[in-house]
């Protein structure tokens, strides 16, 4: 026999399974005690297919969660399976013992090995969404679990792609999030998101000339949503309530420190020549990155042409 014969006639031992419904997770079981290393791609959140949204079964009158619970409990607890979720097949490539997969794993994200499907960061999330396990018929905060029983036992987020509003704003604003913040009266959390990307929040509030509401999908029914007053009013409440805001920066600079910090960069010195927005914003972003900063600037005042550029009517100096 050849080599190449011998090659093609060689076992592979691992083998995929496109679909975690109940027989999805019944092949796999039974593959994964024939000794097979076993992949189970599933294209939603959790494996458990159209069976787990049923209450009862066709004819026996069974209860469907009953029938596939001790199954979502042996494939998790089966060391020859690995469940991948969230996943599409881009190509399939070989022949019949030894094919090819290419396949796309979306992200879920939310960390699956910390997560312990607690549902607090459910109770807090101000995004709705349409519930498509419940065909649509409620709905569902934008992270979720699918259900109670959902294998893999974390939840996950669900983002759409980016809205108008947001590819308009020059600066990238996360325009549809702090709507939805500012709608649940959460304004602390909606000026961190804002600072992100645009530390200038009441000031851009008042001289924007909100890009973002031009591309509003809203004015295609009536006319869209007054943003830019929305972004202002966070912002002029974060003057008047500093300790509730001081709360919320501060878990974030932890996480700065934890993400970002190196202690070698204390020892560069960075200087930036102009106090304008532009110059401000880079030198908040290299402290965050724990540089040593210092601005340089000409006038006497900071601002730049934040300062000198807008007439006292349209920007009050007092914000």
């Amino acid at each position: 026999m050849s080599i190449k014969n011998t090659e093609r006639n060689k076992k592979i031992g691992a083998v995929m399974v496109v679909g975690g419904g109940i027989a999805g997770m019944q092949a796999v079981l039974d593959l994964a005690d024939s000794g097979f290393k076993v992949y189970l791609a599933e294209e939603t959140e959790a494996i458990g297919g159209r069976m787990s949204q049923l209450d009862k079964t066709f004819p026996t009158n069974d209860c469907a969660m009953c029938t596939i619970s001790p199954r979502l409990v042996d494939v998790d607890k089966h060391p020859n399976i690995e469940i991948i979720t969230r996943t599409k097949i881009l190509s399939l490539e070989g022949e019949p013992g030894r094919f090819r997969a290419k396949i796309l794993k979306s992200p879920c994200y939310v960390d699956t090995e910390l997560c312990n499907a607690c549902g607090d960061c459910k109770e807090v999330c101000p995004v709705k969404t349409e519930n498509s396990y419940e065909q649509g018929l409620n709905h569902r905060k934008a992270i979720f679990k699918q259900y109670s029983q959902a294998l893999p036992n974390a939840f996950a987020i669900d983002k759409n792609p980016r809205p108008p509003c947001v590819r308009a704003c020059p600066a990238g604003v996360n325009c549809h999030g702090y709507l939805a913040l500012t709608a649940e009266g959460k304004f602390a959390e909606a000026v961190k998101l804002i600072y992100e990307r645009n530390p200038f929040i009441s000031i851009c509030g008042r001289v924007c000339h909100h890009l973002c509401e031009g591309e509003c999908h809203r004015q295609e029914y009536d006319e869209p949503l007054a943003i830019n007053p929305v972004k202002r009013f966070p912002g002029d409440w974060s003057i008047e309530h500093p300790e509730e805001l001081k709360n919320v920066f501060e878990k974030q600079r932890r996480r700065d420190r934890e993400d970002n910090y190196k202690e070698d960069n204390r020892k560069h010195k960075i200087a930036i020549v102009g106090s304008g927005p532009a110059g401000l914003t880079c030198g908040l972003d290299l402290v965050k990155a724990g540089y040593s900063v210092t601005i340089f600037e000409a006038s006497s005042d900071f601002g730049g042409m934040l300062r000198t550029g807008f007439p006292a009517y349209r920007l009050p100096k007092d914000k």
